[in-house]
C-alpha cells in the first residue's frame, strides 16, 4: 500500500467476531480519566518537514479545530511483500521525527509514534513469506527498527507508540511476545497496535500484552447515502461491545462514491471531488462512536503542508474541506 500517497486497504469486514475478548483488558490500560485522543495521522511532506515553520502552521490549524493529538508516521520500506530486507525509509528521518515530536508537544499536542511499512504497488497487509528463514529475518530487522523508534519516542516524551500498522500477514508470529518485552524495556508510555479491520485483532496472539488495542476503520458503507447512518450506527455498536478500543485510523476520500470503498486511493480510481460525502460520512461516524463511548479517534489524514487539500482535492486529507468543520464540531465541543 502506497501510504505516502493514500491508504488502500482490502479485506472482509468481520468486526463482530474480530474484536472478541477485549473486555478482559483492565480499565487502567485505556487511559481512563484522561482526555481522549482526538486528532489525526500526520503525513510529512517534502516542502514542510516535521519541525519546520510550515509544519507548525499546519499543527496550529489542527489545534484550532479541536485536535489534541497527532500520530507521527515514520515509514519503513521493503522491496516486495516477500522480501525480508526491511529498512527505515528516508521520508521521515530520525532527526525529523525527533523535531516533530518536540514541535507537536511544544504546541500542547499529544504524540503517538506510529510506524507504517510501505511496499511498492501494494500494502503492508500483503507482507508474507514462504521461504524458510525469511519471516524470522524480517522480524529481526523490524525489531531492531522498532526498538530504535521506541528509544527515540521515550527520550522525546511521546505519549504512545504503535508496534505496527496492519501487519496482518506476520502479526501472528510468536516472536512478537519477545519484541513487546524489549519495547517495554525502552518505552514507558502507552503501547498499542493498529490492526486491520477485517478481524486481524481477533487473531493477535499478543493483544493481552497491549495497553489498549486499536484498529484502522474502513468498512464498505454502500453505494450511496441510503441507509448510511443505520449501517454506521450498527458497526459502532458492535465495536463498543468488544471492550476498550482506540480508532487508530478513520477516513475516506473527498471524492464521488468514496463511501463504497473507503480504503480506496486516488491511484486506484479516478473520481470527481466531493467534499460533502467525506463530511457526511465522518459526521455519522463521529456521532455514532461518541454515542457508544469510543472517543479515542485519530483521523486519516492531515498533511504537514498547511496549504494541502482544498475543494478540488480528492485525497483523504481533511484540510481545506467541509470535513474540517465536522472535526471542529466534534473535537472542540
Amino acid at each position: 500500500m502506497r501510504r505516502e500517497h493514500s491508504a488502500s486497504r482490502r479485506g472482509i469486514l468481520k468486526l463482530g467476531t474480530g474484536l472478541a475478548g477485549l473486555g478482559l483488558l483492565p480499565t487502567a490500560c485505556t487511559g481512563a480519566g484522561k482526555a481522549p485522543w482526538r486528532g489525526v495521522n500526520l503525513i510529512a511532506t517534502p516542502n514542510a518537514p516535521l519541525g519546520s515553520p510550515a509544519c507548525e502552521r499546519s499543527l496550529r490549524h489542527l489545534r484550532g479545530l479541536g485536535g489534541n493529538s497527532v500520530c507521527l508516521i515514520p515509514f519503513l520500506w521493503q522491496p516486495a511483500p516477500d522480501d525480508p530486507r526491511i529498512v527505515l525509509g528516508d521520508a521521515v528521518s530520525r532527526d525529523q521525527l525527533r523535531a516533530g515530536i518536540r514541535q507537536a508537544r511544544g504546541l500542547g499536542l499529544r504524540v503517538m509514534v506510529k510506524p507504517h511499512v510501505w511496499v511498492p504497488q501494494t500494502w503492508a497487509g500483503a507482507i508474507g513469506f514462504t521461504r524458510t528463514g525469511d519471516q524470522a529475518e524480517w522480524l529481526a530487522r523490524y525489531r531492531a527498527i522498532l526498538l530504535d523508534l521506541a528509544r527515540l519516542a521515550q527520550a522525546e516524551g511521546a505519549e504512545a507508540l504503535a508496534l505496527g500498522t496492519e501487519l496482518r500477514g506476520v502479526s501472528g508470529d510468536p516472536a512478537w511476545t519477545d519484541i513487546i518485552g524489549a519495547v517495554r524495556d525502552r518505552f514507558r508510555g502507552t503501547l498499542t497496535y493498529v490492526a486491520h479491520w477485517d478481524g486481524e485483532l481477533d487473531r493477535l496472539p499478543f493483544r493481552a500484552l497491549l495497553d489498549v488495542p486499536a484498529i484502522s476503520l474502513y468498512p464498505p458503507l454502500g453505494p450511496d447515502d441510503a441507509g448510511l447512518g443505520g449501517r454506521i450506527d450498527a458497526l459502532a455498536a458492535t465495536l463498543a461491545r468488544q471492550g476498550p478500543l482506540w480508532i487508530g485510523e478513520l477516513g475516506l476520500r473527498s471524492a464521488v462514491g468514496s463511501q463504497a470503498k473507503p480504503w480506496e486511493s486516488p491511484e486506484e480510481r479516478e473520481a470527481h471531488p466531493d467534499g460533502g460525502v467525506q463530511a457526511r460520512v465522518l459526521d455519522h461516524w463521529l456521532t455514532a462512536l461518541n454515542r457508544q463511548g469510543l472517543r479515542d479517534i485519530l483521523l486519516w489524514r492531515w498533511f504537514s503542508d498547511p496549504d494541502a487539500g482544498g475543494a478540488r482535492d480528492t485525497d483523504f486529507t481533511l484540510q481545506g474541506k467541509p470535513a474540517e468543520a465536522v472535526m471542529k464540531r466534534h473535537f472542540a465541543g
